[in-house]
């Protein structure tokens, strides 16, 4: 009787525990859709929305440019020269654009990126809504006529994703040109800059465009709403602050490495 007991709490447990997870991916889906479809709409982007946009795309973009920049670099040199290096010892220069693609464009751009843009921006947004929620701030704004998920999930929503895909294009340039100028500076064989950029160039194909978006629209999107709904998930306690912004990057980057692992799983099949 024990054992049926113990056995009937178990399946119990992980039912709930696929319920609440069923719950809250339909939450998620159900808001980015009527996101997407609000963001659509030229009566949503009123000044005050525009504003929040511009706001999100400074902090989430244009401030993370430095830190950024400083990753990429450190890819250049850990990615792009030693693969320089090491197919120019074997005479098998005519790989490197074929690999650098794969590796750098279509794989640790996008994933670095958005790892960066969660750290920073993910927590921010959470800890952000939730201060709104507790503070009262969520309560006026639909006091005074204005609906808050228009207001802050939206523009919080396309500016991550304008932001993402910026920097990722930023990130890609900027390590494959640091790999190989520190190549040549270091007096490494390296190619000429015509056949580096001409391999580069050949080894893009049509899909990797598609490949690079899905990387960064989608994962940015979902980053943007899922922080959001966290940070305003709070009911009454300021200790529900931290955890909020935990459980926004924690689900972020799960929605994240889903999403790379589908895209790449699509390109490559």
């Amino acid at each position: 009787m024990g054992l049926w007991n113990g056995i009937r709490r178990a399946v119990a447990d992980l039912g709930e525990r696929w319920i609440r997870r069923a719950t809250m991916l339909n939450r998620v889906a159900a808001a980015a859709g009527t996101a997407l479809w609000l963001a659509g709409r030229p009566s949503t982007w009123r000044r005050p929305v525009r504003s929040v946009l511009a706001r999100q795309i400074l902090f989430t973009g244009v401030q993370a440019i430095r830190f950024t920049l400083w990753v990429s670099a450190i890819i250049g040199l850990a990615v792009v020269l030693q693969t320089q290096v090491q197919l120019s010892q074997f005479g098998q220069t005519a790989l490197v654009g074929p690999i650098l693609v794969a590796v750098v464009v279509r794989e640790a751009a996008p994933l670095l990126v958005n790892f960066i843009v969660i750290m920073r921006s993910g927590t921010a947004i959470a800890s952000e809504l939730s201060t709104m929620k507790l503070t009262g701030q969520l309560r006026i704004l639909e006091a005074q006529g204005i609906d808050p998920f228009v207001y802050l999930a939206v523009p919080r929503a396309v500016g991550v994703s304008a932001a993402v895909v910026c920097l990722t294009m930023l990130f890609v340039v900027t390590s494959l040109a640091f790999g190989y100028v520190a190549g040549w500076l270091i007096g490494a064989s390296v190619e000429p800059l015509d056949r580096f950029v001409d391999g580069i160039a050949a080894a893009i194909l049509p899909r990797d465009f598609a490949n690079i978006l899905a990387k960064t629209v989608v994962p940015g999107w979902l980053t943007g709403m899922i922080c959001t709904l966290e940070g305003a998930s709070v009911v009454a306690a300021w200790t529900e602050v931290p955890q909020a912004a935990t459980r926004g990057v924690v689900r972020s980057v799960a929605a994240l490495f889903t999403i790379i692992v589908v895209v790449s799983l699509v390109t490559y099949l």
